[in-house]
């Protein structure tokens, strides 16, 4: 059972599985070292697209061999991303990943009509993975990253999203709590009555393949505790697998506050909603977060 990274690691190395990943503009420490790692550890065939000469300086300033990876010269900033996009799309690659370049100009790229990755009438969203010491196994949140304010349409496509990348963990019948400031259905609270919406398409199979339940609020749902105190009945609440936010505020500081006030967090996160998994990891991420959000898209490819 994965509930933690080191499994996720330990299930690519069991199962031998092997994808290849298009880094766009690959040329900062950060980014080489997390694929380096990746292509250590077996389960992601690499190739840099990006300036050969920086490639080839940062390789040679961390140590790592070069000759690991694939490497497609392409010293324009915005035709290496371009072009890193493009090669996904042709089905050259199963992975994308972003490297040192801006995300608007990664997004832009993915979003190109022609060349890009979203389908048509596609929906652009994230997912992150968060491994916190505190609870017992990884959680799936969303969105913290690309629609700020998800309509309901949205939102139903986020829960599939969340469901699809947990059972790619493993999870066979994730459960999903759609959060809201509280636990009660209030009407004077949009997020409570969506989340109650959201909660009872779930039971009717609209949106299929896990167990749901919202309102929820956050201590409800991942704290067995609060649960007992509250005497809530829920199939969901104190061990829930997902965590849909209502709006990128509440999702975005729950995803910051794991990473900055509690020690011990590990995190990845990638673009979904896109005929390849993108890892869109910011420019300042950890080498760990960039290796495990990696393992995250290869995972998800995989399922």
């Amino acid at each position: 059972m994965i509930t933690k990274f080191a499994d996720v690691f330990a299930e690519l190395k069991e199962k031998g599985i092997c994808k290849r990943m298009i880094a766009a503009w690959a040329v900062d420490e950060h980014t080489i070292e997390a694929c380096a790692k990746a292509s250590e550890m077996g389960f992601v065939k690499v190739t840099l697209v990006g300036d050969e000469n920086l490639i080839n300086e940062t390789c040679t300033k961390l140590g790592i061999d070069v000759a690991q990876f694939e490497i497609v010269n392409e010293p324009v900033e915005l035709k290496a991303v371009a072009k890193a996009v493009q090669m996904v799309h042709d089905g050259l690659g199963d992975v994308l990943m972003k490297g040192l370049c801006s995300t608007d100009k990664f997004l832009r790229a993915i979003l190109n009509k022609e060349t890009g990755l979203l389908p048509p009438k596609g929906v652009l969203s994230h997912v992150g993975v968060i491994e916190n010491p505190n609870y017992h196994k990884l959680m799936f949140i969303s969105d913290m990253a690309v629609i700020p304010l998800p309509d309901f349409r949205q939102k139903v496509k986020i829960a599939g999203y969340l469901v699809g990348v947990a059972k790619s963990f493993g999870i066979a019948k994730p459960k999903l709590a759609f959060i809201a400031a509280s636990e009660q259905m209030l009407d004077s609270m949009p997020a409570c009555v969506e989340a109650a919406q959201l909660a009872k398409m779930c039971d009717r199979g609209q949106i299929k393949g896990c167990v749901a339940d919202g309102p929820l609020a956050l201590d409800v749902a991942i704290d067995q505790e609060s649960v007992e105190i509250k005497k809530l009945v829920s199939p969901v609440a104190g061990d829930a697998d997902c965590l849909q936010f209502p709006n990128i505020e509440s999702a975005n500081v729950f995803w910051k506050t794991n990473s900055k006030l509690a020690t011990g967090v590990r995190q990845a996160g990638m673009l979904v909603g896109t005929t390849a998994p993108c890892v869109l990891a910011s420019r300042a991420d950890s080498v760990d977060t960039k290796l495990n959000s990696i393992a995250e898209a290869v995972m998800f490819v995989n399922k």
